[in-house]
């Protein structure tokens, strides 16, 4: 019973060990999304559909649940409690699974999201610089001002609902499209959605690690949850 003993207090301090860090990411998380709503103030989505959808509404929602479940971690693995360490696996086992249909739903459906998004975008740009989506408009012209681009698919996107001017963030220079006809030269050409896409892709050696060390760090938690929970089960048999 002293290396059954010994085993149980090497997984539960290893557990509780991750889960705190698990927890201290959290906080991290949850901490750069407020700085973002609170030096952005209302710097929001391009999306027409999710006007909510924010980067600090993400990472503020993303820290919340990292911060409840690692919490729900460290008090099943200092109580030692079934209910607690089961709830936790649960959690875990449940988001860990969405992920994988997420990704998986994504991969076999790339092109019919691509069309989805174009056109989402589109009617997004309907709402440029109209009242309450402050947001968008600032999402737009940080794209368009950082990637050097005009529009979801060409600058022509902008000429909807009889518009004649495209946004000053389309311009190579803040002059260049103010005088009484602007020629095409004088704002950027290239699609604001297929240049953030090769940027995405470019990039996607950097995002496939951090999506890599959050599977294995989920994975290890569900390892360790149910270890200890069996280890408890145990315990309390051989006891009773």
């Amino acid at each position: 019973m002293g290396v059954s003993r010994g085993c149980f207090l090497c997984v539960k301090v290893k557990m509780f060990v991750f889960n705190l860090i698990f927890w201290l990411g959290g906080c991290g998380v949850l901490g750069v999304g407020v700085w973002l709503a609170v030096t952005q103030g209302r710097f929001a989505t391009l999306s027409f559909s999710f006007p909510s959808l924010s980067a600090a509404g993400l990472f503020m929602a993303t820290g919340a649940i990292i911060m409840v479940v690692g919490f729900l971690g460290c008090l099943g693995a200092v109580t030692e409690h079934r209910c607690l360490l089961l709830t936790f696996f649960l959690v875990l086992s449940t988001l860990f699974l969405l992920e994988l249909v997420g990704l998986l739903v994504f991969v076999t459906c790339r092109d019919k999201f691509d069309g989805y998004a174009q056109a989402n975008l589109k009617e997004g740009l309907k709402l440029y610089k109209t009242e309450g989506n402050l947001g968008l408009t600032n999402a737009w012209d940080l794209v368009q001002t950082e990637f050097r681009c005009c529009g979801v698919q060409n600058y022509t996107d902008w000429f909807m609902d009889n518009r004649t001017q495209v946004p000053e963030s389309c311009c190579m220079l803040p002059s260049s499209c103010q005088a009484e006809s602007p020629q095409p030269r004088s704002w950027w050409m290239e699609a604001c959605y297929g240049k953030v896409k090769k940027w995405l892709g470019q990039n996607i050696s950097a995002m496939g690690i951090f999506a890599a060390c959050i599977i294995v760090v989920q994975v290890l938690g569900i390892v360790f949850s149910m270890l200890m929970y069996c280890q408890v089960r145990r315990a309390e048999k051989y006891y009773d």
